[in-house]
């Protein structure tokens, strides 16, 4: 039996740990990587090629969102998992767009877990109760508004920029983890002040709270 490749990633470690714990308890299921951060998530999924990435939503440097975005372009192959304390639709229909195949509640983690990723792993989506509602009576109706129209204005880095901006990163720190010149992170921010129409960082903070790209 092929022995399935899982990427986790989550910004508490002990969370980490149960969930590798719990994953690795069934046979043939391996945990190839942990990561911290969104950042890392991706580049072990670089690395690894993972079958499955069970990614929380609020993380570091780099969101779930925007993690899930990057390791579907990257790896098409994985399939990601949602694990998360939050449900609202909004968030729900940016990780489907982002190319999550799956969804569920951290509180529904124990009993939920081992099938969703066995889900997964066989290239079937799993979405808990609420969220395969949405799903199926929402999401893929051809009216579907999908993620806010002022979301949509930004590109994946742009909103990665934001993001670290939002988390009171400087254009240095910034710079630094996204691997680019300070200069290009002056002219991201910029452009997303333009697009947004906002000129404050106070008001670039609301915006990623509003568009869950960190947590209030």
């Amino acid at each position: 039996m092929k022995k399935v490749q899982i990427l986790v990633a989550d910004d508490h470690e002990l969370i980490r740990d149960g969930l590798r714990i719990r994953l690795e308890s069934v046979p043939n299921w391996h945990v190839c990587g942990e990561a911290g951060n969104g950042a890392q998530a991706v580049e072990l999924a670089r690395k690894f090629f993972p079958d499955v990435a069970v990614l929380d939503i609020s993380m570091p440097e780099l969101n779930g969102v925007e993690a899930t975005r990057q390791i579907r372009q990257a790896c098409p192959q994985t399939e990601v998992l949602i694990l998360t304390m939050q449900d609202s639709e909004s968030l729900v229909r940016e990780v489907l767009a982002a190319g999550a195949r799956g969804f569920i509640l951290k509180t529904d983690a124990t009993r939920l877990l081992i099938g969703a990723v066995q889900a997964l792993a066989a290239h079937q989506p799993f979405f808990t109760g609420r969220v395969a509602d949405l799903v199926l009576g929402d999401f893929l109706s051809p009216a579907h508004p999908g993620a806010s129209a002022e979301a949509g204005r930004l590109s994946p880095r742009e909103r990665q920029i934001t993001q670290l901006l939002a988390e009171a990163k400087t254009s240095k720190e910034a710079a630094t983890a996204l691997g680019i010149s300070v200069k290009t992170i002056d002219a991201h921010r910029a452009n997303i002040m333009r697009k947004l129409e906002i000129h404050s960082v106070a008001e670039l903070v609301r915006y990623a709270i509003r568009e869950k790209l960190i947590e209030p």
